[in-house]
């Protein structure tokens, strides 16, 4: 039976295991979401690893061996001090390390596994088409923990479900890279053979279950394509309206903003969803659906449900910052909770939504105050030097080095390090040398004055089953 609601998959950490799993057990889709994994892992392991969860996880596999050498690598029994930054794992590179793909694969495996343990739920994990060079591994990882959904979005994930496929076996992979200045006849792929990555895991566990995958769209056009394109099957969409958080795509036709600066949408960008009936394939609509009312008229329209992701990011089971989450939940209280939908934040390029919030990067002088750096480098973008040889640079690194890397320094204005601000929104901020922290970054949907319908009078706390329990029904 298909899941009459998805929960979205909010990065970084925000829809951690916890957060799926409660809502797995609830019946409906719990989602994890993939990226910047690896890095998660990496700074809750120095934070102590408390309760011992990721030790556990780490534990199960039935090849230890890269375990352990995450277990040494990262590991600080009782946590690292306060004041002692977090050490990072490499950034991707087209060539990454060996251990950097069993980060990466053993980062996932670790979150879906947990998201999973104990039950007979369903669990899904949410990847990003724009941050690519991860993508191999961490599929073959969630793949490992078993896995029952695949959602990609902010892109056109044409090679996705032809790599699951192959995983399944055990098989080499490979994926196209976008490359900046390539031409038609250049072909820059990463690659990822499960059985040089991990030798023997193929023979100790045998073949993987292959798991439904579900492309992230925004329009029927963009599904057709997909469904004619695809280099294998595809199971469903999620259908992601302007009104969602995090990424959105543009508008169709000429980019015009507001007067706040903000991406204007029309009629060209309201779905067919007559067209995605047509289709035959199940729909899930996102954006905008986090009450009863627009769940029913989802439902009415031939949907197979809904995905939500504002109305979890605040619930108690999300993994965002305790003491965010509750300004943020104050902020809805006093109705004074704002989104603004940024055309410029994100180093994708794509639109971007920015909870607007005080002390977060989101206030004009906190940014300001804010140092360039790029040294997580999940978003670089690969680009071809004058030798055919690749570089990587991410337009909110200094703007010194992305000119000098042949960017332009028009590309720059605005922009965010979202690498580093949403993971300090999980509760891993990035210390600098002379003590600066780095900010958080807050992504949410345009619904989020709308959760206070889950907040009882008096209370700044609700639970994910409240969520569940509102927009579908009890039992």
């Amino acid at each position: 039976m298909l899941p009459k609601l998805i929960q979205g998959g909010m990065g970084v950490a925000i829809s951690d295991w916890r957060l799926a799993k409660a809502v797995s057990q609830l019946g409906q889709l719990g989602v994890v979401a993939g990226t910047g994994l690896s890095l998660v892992l990496a700074s809750r392991l120095m934070d102590g690893d408390l309760g011992g969860h990721m030790r556990r996880a780490l534990g199960s596999l039935a090849l230890s061996e890269p375990g352990r050498a995450i277990l040494q690598r990262y590991y600080v029994p009782g946590g690292k001090a306060p004041n002692e930054p977090y050490r990072s794992p490499p950034a991707y590179t087209i060539r990454p390390p060996r251990f950097l793909d069993q980060l990466t694969a053993m980062a996932t495996y670790v979150e879906v596994f947990l998201a999973r343990e104990g039950h007979s739920g369903i669990v899904g994990i949410n990847l990003l088409e724009k941050v690519q060079m991860p993508t191999l591994a961490s599929l073959y990882g969630a793949m490992l923990a078993g896995v029952d959904y695949v959602l990609m979005g902010a892109g056109i994930p044409m090679q996705v479900a032809a790599i699951i496929d192959k995983l399944t076996n055990h098989e080499p992979v490979s994926y196209r890279l976008e490359v900046q200045g390539a031409g038609p006849d250049d072909d820059y792929r990463i690659h990822f053979d499960p059985r040089a990555i991990f030798p023997g895991m193929a023979r100790l566990v045998g073949q993987l279950k292959r798991p439904r995958f579900l492309p992230i769209i925004a329009s029927a056009v963009l599904a057709q394509a997909l469904l004619k394109r695809s280099e294998g099957a595809v199971d469903g969409f999620v259908i992601e309206g302007p009104t969602a958080g995090g990424h959105n795509a543009p508008p169709r036709g000429a980019l015009n903003l507001n007067n706040r600066g903000e991406p204007i949408y029309g009629e060209k960008d309201v779905v067919d969803l007559l067209k995605m009936k047509q289709l035959g394939l199940p729909f899930w609509l996102a954006g905008g659906y986090g009450n009863p009312a627009q769940v029913q008229k989802a439902l009415d329209a031939g949907a197979a449900g809904v995905q939500v992701g504002t109305a979890f990011a605040l619930c108690d089971e999300s993994a965002m910052e305790t003491g965010l989450k509750s300004r943020l939940l104050r902020q809805v209280v006093a109705g004074e909770a704002q989104v603004l939908t940024s055309a410029s934040a994100s180093p994708t390029g794509f639109p971007f939504k920015i909870a607007l919030a005080p002390g977060t990067m989101s206030d004009q002088e906190v940014c300001d105050a804010r140092p360039r750096f790029c040294d997580l480098g999940f978003l670089r973008s690969p680009f071809k030097r004058e030798d055919g040889s690749l570089g990587y640079r991410c337009p909110a690194e200094p703007v010194g080095d992305y000119v000098e890397k042949g960017g332009k320094e028009a590309d720059v204005v605005g922009r965010r390090c979202l690498c580093n601000h949403l993971i300090a929104t999980a509760g891993f901020p990035r210390r600098r040398k002379g003590g600066y922290l780095e900010p958080p970054l807050v992504t949410s949907g345009d619904d989020l004055p709308n959760v206070v319908q889950f907040l009882k009078p008096g209370q700044l706390s609700y639970t994910a089953a409240v969520v569940i329990n509102r927009l579908l029904g009890p039992g």
